[in-house]
This record gives C-alpha cells, structure tokens and sequence, in this order.
C-alpha cells in the first residue's frame, strides 16, 4: 500500500516539474516566446515583430499588487520621456477577472502606456509568469535583454540603466528587398 503511494507520489512531482518545463521563462538573448501579447481595450493587437526597431518593455501585473502599483510611476514616466517612436511599454494584466482590470485601467487611463488583459493566463503562461510584477525588456531587434521581477527603487534604477544602454545600440538594419520588387525604370515599367 505504501509503494503504490510512493509510485503515485512520485508521479505527482513528475507531472509538476514537467509543467514547470512548459512554463519556463524565456531566456535573455532569445527572442520572445510569442509574438501577440494581446489586444488593447481599443482593439489594437500588440505584436512585438510591428515595434521592431524600438525598443520594448512588457511587465505583467496585477491589481491587488502593491509593487506593481509602485512600478506604475515608473513605467508611465519611462513612456512619457522616451516617447513611441523609440519605446513602447506593454503592461499586461495577470489573470484578473474583466471587471478588475477595466476598474483599474478607468482609474488609471491618462497613463500613456499600452494595456492589455491576459485574462486566461495563457501570455503569462508563455512567458512563465509565477508571481507579478515581472518584466521583459527587448531591444529593437526583438531580443530579450532583461527580466526583472518585483519592484524596488534599486531594481528601478537598474532598469532605467538597463533601457538606457538598449536605446543607445543601433536599430538592425532593415532587410534588404529583393531585387526584383524595388527596380522601376523611368518609364514606369518594372521588372
């Protein structure tokens, strides 16, 4: 009876570290494990592959989480200073239901970031999401940087210090179109 538990037991801690693995965050120097990081409440589906060529936050949070109330400021001053055209910061709301996420987005909706709700956790469950806030930092190819999880005024300047070196690299050089599609001749034709 003992040996049946044990064997069921460790079935148990096999299926859990098992989803542990399909929910592992991804790796600084990957790109992102998925593209679509939702819709905002206008409708707007928020790619990272159509901000290529900015640079890229993406923090998770929650409304009964007072660090990430704290890392707010933060993220609203980040996207204030250096404007869309350079940064977009996506803060996704972790796992609420609807009613709390448009209570807080009401509250909060002169705040210049983009919001999206991730309300079945599957965004945070591609991205291995346990506990908020945690934030993604891209560069402008796509490329995860940093992760940086919970809130501190230490950890803020860090980040600050962190998007700061991302802004001053270069955007990747756009691909080059073949060929074929550019060439026109002055007679309008094309080849």
């Amino acid at each position: 009876m003992k040996t049946a538990w044990k064997v069921r037991q460790a079935i148990g801690l096999l299926v859990l570290c098992v989803a542990g693995l399909a929910q592992a965050s991804p790796r600084v120097g990957e790109p992102s494990p998925v593209d679509l990081l939702g819709k905002t409440p206008e409708g707007e589906e928020v790619r990272i592959s159509a901000h290529l060529g900015k640079a890229m936050v993406v923090s998770f949070w929650a409304s009964w989480c007072g660090y990430c109330r704290k890392q707010f400021p933060l993220l609203d001053h980040l996207q204030s200073e250096v404007g869309t055209d350079r940064l977009r910061v996506v803060v996704v709301n972790f796992k609420e239901p609807a009613a709390d996420y448009r209570s807080i987005r009401r509250a909060l909706r002169k705040s210049p970031v983009t919001w999206t709700h991730d309300r079945d956790g599957a965004l945070s469950d591609a991205f291995g999401v346990t506990g908020v806030p945690r934030m993604y930092i891209f560069d402008k190819a796509g490329t995860l940087v940093a992760i940086r999880s919970g809130y501190s005024e230490e950890g803020a300047v860090r980040t600050i210090e962190i998007l700061n070196e991302v802004l001053a690299r270069p955007a990747p050089a756009a691909d080059p179109a073949p060929a074929a599609e550019v060439v026109a001749t002055a007679s309008g034709l094309q080849t």
